[in-house]
């Protein structure tokens, strides 16, 4: 019976195949380029069509395996309980210690601690640990002197006995990308001293099979303005580059692969970073699997995951609670190990007791409201999602291919191919926000027009450091907008854009809405008004205002006899600006008419200019 009405169910919803769509979309494009309109083309190397289908999957050939199998695109285990991440600043470990425990009672399963000193003793140590049942979370050192640290840490749970099986640490050592790729050398020529203390700890922590010695700090490379694909490349490559010195070393490929634990940033871009995740866990499994592993087990990836810090903003902060969250469920969704939320004020003060909270919260929310961890990889069948796991791989796999040419991420690294790649995506990235081709809201579009920066934000927290030579400084997108509008903010003035809206009501309504954001940008007091019936009425209001600036908002029909009236009304005593692109600007411009502003204008270089004029 089931069948007959599944059947009939079909009958009445015969297939459409895709030349029928094909017809539609191209009907409805009315002669509009098909490639221009609708194929988005990334910046990752590879262009994604406005819809996918069944037959988009031929050809894709990990489809089919499940979660816990090789090669893993689907998860490296049958369940996708992540746990929750935090980490704890240690500075006094008492006062760490107190922190941590409270935490840990607020959800959090997963114990970060970062080392400030130099001079952490064993004492510190248990100070630090006091309470805290190690074999019931997950816990992670980074910070001053990892590697000894973590001698201490091996030290204290031999002393108490802990069941080896109980035990589940990571250290973040890491010499190739938070020593190299960050300070532009190793602490020991090559590295040999490093690498060798790292293959020293594996060797001590052999039987302790959920301990982690290195971490590869992929984050670094996603904060420094690096595309998906890229970040993905550089990660795999670092990550083999250990596996290839730890061997040299000694170690079995079992030994150096169960030992490795990896880090990545997660953006906005929600669907991208899904698939990110699935193709990193393939792709590494087929790297460590070329090596002839005795067992698979060695071939999975423990993915750790932290909210993006280069898309956070300082100025309407509250908006980063919503990338977190997004970028939380990318995570959640893609199957990491561990997820970390960078709280929202992170980027401009210590985070506070508030902001630490939330951030934990969107993780317990996603688990206990919204029931993620219930499912493995609901992407998985996605015709979308498939096809960008598989353009993904295909991207960042060309590209370790090519940083394997030029001698592995050590050889590469050194001789400027990686950080010169990343500068020049980080470039254009750059010039994207500058154009509001990538927005960024609160910060190049859209922002909060009754904000002013309070003493929290510094100049040090919008001033973005500049590279020198051969290294990696992590970076936010908003800093260059953040950067002007503080100066403004501290300037000790209140520059003024008045909206002298006129003719055409519709028109004049959609270009000072846009104009009134794009100056609001600049933390320039912005003046909107609803309609003037005549232009001396618009001209005579916004003299009064005493704005340094007016802002002619009408039709392109209305601009040839509106603009010059309204310059000549002005008498000089405000910058005039045209909001649009109309066609008779080269006549007005010969009447000396010259500042437009448009959507094909460079943002933040315009507002820099009128600031210029104005004195600030």
């Amino acid at each position: 019976m089931a069948n007959t009405k599944r059947e009939k169910l079909f009958t009445e919803f015969p297939p459409v195949p895709t030349e029928k769509w094909e017809e539609v979309i191209t009907a409805d494009l009315k002669g509009a380029d098909y490639e221009r309109k609708l194929v988005w083309k990334t910046g990752e190397g590879f262009n994604v069509r406005p819809y996918y289908r069944a037959e988009n999957l031929e050809g894709i050939k990990f489809l089919g395996s499940q979660a816990g199998e090789f090669p893993y695109v689907r998860g490296t285990r049958a369940h996708n309980r992540w746990r929750v991440h935090q980490t704890v600043s240690v500075v006094c470990p008492k006062e760490a210690n107190a922190e941590a425990l409270k935490i840990l009672n607020a959800g959090v399963d997963s114990l970060g601690f970062c080392i400030a000193s130099e001079a952490f003793t064993a004492a510190d140590l248990d100070t630090l640990l006091g309470e805290i049942c190690i074999p019931a979370v997950q816990l992670t050192f980074c910070g001053q002197k990892t590697a000894d640290v973590a001698e201490l840490v091996l030290a204290k749970i031999e002393k108490e006995g802990i069941a080896k099986e109980d035990v589940r640490i990571a250290f973040c050592i890491d010499p190739l990308v938070k020593g190299l790729s960050t300070k532009g050398d190793f602490c020991s020529p090559n590295g040999e001293k490093c690498f060798a203390r790292i293959a020293e700890l594996i060797r001590k922590t052999k039987e302790y099979k959920h301990i982690r010695v290195v971490t590869v700090s992929g984050q670094i490379f996603g904060n420094s303005g690096s595309t998906i694909v890229e970040e993905l490349a550089f990660v795999l490559s670092a990550g083999h580059d250990y596996l290839v010195r730890l061997m040299d070393a000694g170690l079995t490929i079992e030994e150096a692969a169960r030992k490795l634990r990896f880090s990545f940033s997660v953006s906005s871009n929600y669907f991208m970073e899904i698939a990110k995740f699935r193709a990193a866990r393939m792709l590494w499994a087929n790297i460590v699997k070329g090596y002839n592993p005795e067992k698979n087990c060695a071939c999975k990836m423990q993915i750790h995951a932290e909210t993006s810090k280069w898309n956070q903003t300082v100025y309407d902060p509250y908006v980063n609670m919503l990338r977190g969250t997004t970028e939380a469920m990318s995570a959640a969704i893609g199957g990491v190990y561990s997820l970390e939320v960078t709280p929202f004020d992170a980027s401009f003060e210590n985070p506070t007791e508030f902001s630490k909270r939330i951030a934990r919260n969107v993780e317990l929310l996603l688990k206990h409201e919204s029931h993620f961890d219930q499912v493995v990889d609901p992407a998985g069948g996605s015709y979308y999602i498939e096809n960008l796991t598989q353009s993904i791989a295909a991207e960042a796999w060309k590209l370790f291919l090519e940083i394997e040419e030029k001698g592995g991420y050590t050889e590469a690294y050194k001789a400027g191919f990686i950080a010169e790649r990343i500068k020049a995506s980080a470039a254009a990235k750059d010039k994207n926000i500058a154009t509001r081709r990538q927005i960024l809201l609160g910060a190049n579009q859209y922002p909060n027009f009754t904000e002013v920066a309070g003493k929290e934000i510094t100049a040090e927290s919008v001033t973005r450091k500049q590279a020198e030579g051969n290294v990696l400084v992590p970076y936010r997108g908003a800093m260059a907008f953040e950067e002007m509008r503080l100066h403004v903010d501290r300037s000790g003035k209140e520059p003024k854009a008045f909206m002298l809206t006129c003719g055409n009501l519709g028109m004049a309504r959609a270009r000072s809405q846009f104009s009134c954001n794009f100056f609001a940008c600049a933390g320039i007091k912005v003046i909107d008004n609803t309609y003037f019936k005549s232009i001396e009425e618009g001209v005579k209001a916004a003299l009064e205002s005493k704005a340094q600036i007016v802002v002619v908002c009408a039709s392109d029909d209305d601009y040839a006899e509106a603009a010059p009236k309204i310059k000549e009304l002005l008498c000089g005593k405000a910058i005039l600006v045209v909001a649009g692109a109309p066609a008779c600007a080269p006549e007005l411009e010969a009447q000396g008419i010259t500042n437009f502003i448009n959507v094909k204008s460079n943002v933040l270089e315009t507002l820099k200019f009128y600031l210029k004029e104005m004195g600030i």
